[in-house]
């Protein structure tokens, strides 16, 4: 009994010290004072186990030992296994900043750190923008007008954007532009998103390219040229990088550029000879300067005795001879101005680098440092936009459409999508305001930007294919009416630019994220480089404790023991519990899987897949909760949160599952099953309950509903229609209508108005007849109706209309 009680004293003592991640000094006093303990009363066997573990502890834990013969062969061992770092590899993991992303590797996030981004909002002028020229501009688009009639946005629209300098919202005042905030920039794009044409061309320009470059690295000359004419519009801008054999691997670049000593007007002039070809280049066709991407060499060694310079970029005007610029892709969805770049021995002079010639070779870190912000704010913004539009068409239309004389918002099969819909927004606008918040506090994220653009357009693909299954054959009947359908088939290029989704989840998040997030691993990478063996000593065993600490915390929180003290209310405070114990099985399962796969990792993709997949549904859950933190609640909110707080926390699971599964060393994930998960899965889908709470909300005229369609363009107040504010004005009287809609309906069943009154209009006028509604009601059902049956009316068009060469028409019917 006694070496039970010793065993017992000694596996949970050394638990406290492991989660602590106290050291060797308490472990020592731990298994030395019981080892002392049961010798002195008689449980010798246990007590000699005790000391025993108490010279081991000591001869691995004490630096002054380990130093003399363990770490010396550690070392060399870890040089032989360690993953090669390749320039451009470092050159991205070396690209902006860690936050929050690395307080999930830690195992035990400080949550205060997340809260300390404090949100300051939007200053007045941008919010004044935001309701303003954005609502101005959303007014004037129909997607019908703009993708099959014209394939392009009115000029009308062209002239007010550059008017009110919308390219010009990341430029500075001083240079003429709007100086907005990331939050603010992402809120323009989210509502100016219910036109996909119109998002994309107001948000490239204000993304990766040549603005942001300028800002960032451009000479003085170049700023006070170029920024103020991008701010209002008289410069158009693109940006060169991908190509035919330079997509998602951008760094194997093709393109060339050559030094050279050029004759011109009777001068010697040094510059660059360019040879490239570009494709998918967003406003390439009317840009009139363009950002260049190529590899500069230098044969003659004209500028050093370096011959490979390395990538390179540059801004060449459009009117430059030998450039091929302005044909046109056909982007499948939508016509946002994209295509060709061509040019064979292009001549510019040096002046034209970005940066100039101090910035030669640099071309990669730029390109990768700007990435990390602007791939956190255009393709998520107009993602989490679009499920605000998605979600506030859905539900009204919802709503009006009837069908087996009940509203078909009424069946449950129509609510499920309708609160995924709902909860997979709420996720998108917490991650994308509150990843831009952190911006605006000066961070860099380029994990979170990763994880921002794979995991929100990807909800844009679910949300959308939901919504068109919601609105059934009034969807997939293209025209002017429908404002759906050219969104849904645009839907791919989203998953695909800037990364596509596929590249970007199996091989960035996770695999970018276990070296530059990690505490320790980059610095274990630097000690092998510089071959510094104290430095590798400190962080090797540092990292140690960091495994046995994440080990520790894993099993007992997940037995339900020691779970980390949260800064949240009752409602968020589970849900933060759950991430920290989640983030200690992570970072567990991330070293147990670059241990023993080591430097093929890299190749096993969908492990690397899945624990990115882990990091992805723990950050989405933390800025969830952050945004309900900080934030009003309304009415029902705290569904929505349960909802989408179990749909990320059950995700992070399935993935663990997964990854457990398909682990080489099935021994390795066998125990690690039992360490982070020791009571199995814990979190199921949500339940119906809270799926149709949600799905009556958001087809009411409520709060929750209010809350989640916050800027839109909901106003009944451009030239285009707007069939958002049209159904929320319809569900503004619902109540009214769904009282009316039972007392005719029952009516008509008992046969107290006639049975050939299968219309709802001639139902009404028998209802008014036989006295059972009055003639104000009457008035207003009529004109309901007329309302609800416009808005579920689809287009049609004349037999050839779709014919771009009517000699091919066949008249099946000549007569």
């Amino acid at each position: 009994m006694l070496t039970l009680i010793l065993l017992l004293l000694a596996v949970a003592g050394l638990l406290i010290v492991m989660r602590r991640e106290a050291g060797a000094l308490p472990a020592l006093g731990v298994t030395g004072l019981l080892g002392l303990v049961g010798l002195a009363t008689g449980a010798t066997v246990i007590g000699v186990l005790l000391l025993v573990a108490t010279t081991a502890i000591a001869a691995c834990g004490l630096p002054a030992l380990r130093r003399r013969w363990l770490t010396p062969k550690l070392f060399a061992m870890f040089k032989r296994v360690a993953p090669k770092v390749s320039a451009t590899e470092r050159t991205a993991l070396e690209a902006g900043s860690v936050a929050w992303d690395g307080e999930l590797f830690t195992g035990r996030p400080d949550w205060q750190r997340l809260l300390d981004y404090r949100d300051d909002g939007l200053s007045d002028s941008e919010r004044a923008f935001l309701d303003h020229q954005c609502g101005v501009a959303a007014g004037m688009c129909n997607d019908w007008d703009i993708a099959r009639e014209r394939a392009d946005l009115p000029q009308e629209l062209w002239d007010y954007l550059k008017r009110e300098r919308f390219f010009g919202m990341i430029i500075p005042q001083e240079y003429g532009g709007l100086g907005f905030s990331a939050k603010a920039q992402s809120m323009v794009l989210q509502k100016l998103s219910v036109n996909e044409t119109l998002m994309v061309t107001v948000g490239v320009p204000n993304s990766l390219g040549p603005g942001e470059l300028l800002l960032k690295y451009g000479t003085e000359e170049q700023k006070n040229h170029y920024l103020p004419r991008l701010a209002d519009g008289r410069e158009i801008p693109c940006f060169g990088l991908t190509g035919p054999r330079a997509g998602s691997d951008a760094t194997s670049l093709p393109d060339v550029g050559t030094v050279v000593r050029r004759e011109i007007d009777g001068e010697t002039v040094l510059g660059l000879e360019l040879t490239f070809e570009k494709r998918w280049i967003t406003l390439a066709p009317i840009a009139s300067v363009v950002g260049l991407a190529f590899r500069l060499f230098d044969p003659d060694h004209l500028l050093g005795e370096e011959e490979d310079r390395g990538i390179t970029l540059a801004l060449v005007p459009r009117d430059t001879e030998g450039m091929q610029i302005g044909r046109r892709h056909h982007p499948i969805g939508s016509p946002f101005l994209n295509g060709p770049i061509k040019g064979e021995n292009v001549f510019v002079p040096l002046s034209t680098i970005i940066g100039g010639e101090a910035m030669i070779g640099q071309g990669w870190r730029m390109l990768v440092e700007c990435l990390s912000v602007g791939r956190c704010i255009t393709l998520p913004s107009g993602a989490t936009g679009t499920a605000r539009y998605a979600l506030g068409w859905s539900g009204g239309f919802a709503r009006i459409r009837r069908q087996f004389n009940v509203p078909v918002a009424e069946m449950e099969g129509v609510q499920e999508p309708l609160a995924r819909m709902a909860a997979l927004g709420y996720i998108a606008q917490a991650a994308v305001y509150q990843t831009a918040n952190t911006i605006d506090h000066g961070e860099k994220p380029a994990v979170p930007s990763a994880i921002l653009k794979s995991q929100l357009t990807e909800f844009q693909r679910v949300i959308l294919a939901d919504a068109m299954d919601i609105h059934g054959g009034k969807a997939v009947t293209l025209g002017p009416r429908n404002y759906l359908g050219i969104g849904y088939s645009a839907n791919p290029v989203a998953i695909t630019v800037e990364g596509a989704n596929i590249m970007t989840r199996n091989l960035m998040i996770f695999g970018q994220g276990a070296i530059r997030c990690h505490p320790y691993v980059l610095e274990e990478l630097a000690a092998k480089d510089a071959d510094d063996v104290k430095a590798f000593d400190t962080a090797f065993f540092g990292h140690a404790g960091l495994i046995l600490g994440n080990a520790a915390r894993a099993l007992t929180q997940g037995l339900g023991i020691g779970q980390q003290s949260v800064p949240f209310d009752e409602v968020a405070a589970p849900y933060a519990k759950e991430i920290a114990r989640l983030s200690a099985g992570f970072s567990l399962t991330a070293d147990a899987a670059m241990a023993s796969l080591g430097s093929k990792l890299k190749q096993r993709e969908m492990l690397s897949a899945r624990l990115g997949d882990v990091l992805s549904n723990l950050y989405l859950a933390s800025l969830m909760l952050k945004q309900w933190h900080e934030g009003e609640k309304v009415e029902q909110e705290d569904a929505l949160l349960h909802y989408a707080a179990r749909f990320l926390l059950g995700r992070a699971e399935q993935a663990f599952d997964e990854l457990f599964d398909n682990l080489p060393n099935r021994a390795l994930g066998r125990m690690l099953r039992i360490v982070v998960m020791p009571r199995g899965r814990r979190w199921a889908r949500p339940t119906d309950d809270l799926t149709r709470t949600i799905a009556q909300a958001v087809t009411r005229d409520s709060v929750l509903r209010q809350r989640l369609l916050t800027n839109t363009w909901d106003a009944d107040d451009g030239p285009q229609d707007n069939p958002l504010a049209r159904y929320n004005a319809l569900l503004a009287t619902q109540e009214r209508a769904e009282a009316l809609y039972r007392t005719v309906g029952k009516a008509h069943a008992k046969g107290e108005i006639p049975a050939e009154a299968l219309h709802p209009e001639q139902q009404v006028d028998a209802a008014l007849a036989a006295g059972l509604i009055s003639e104000d009601d009457a008035t207003f059902m009529r004109q309901r109706e007329a309302e609800v049956l416009d808005m579920l009316t689809v287009d049609d068009f004349d037999y050839d209309a779709f014919v771009t060469d009517k000699s091919k028409v066949l008249r099946h019917h000549p007569a």
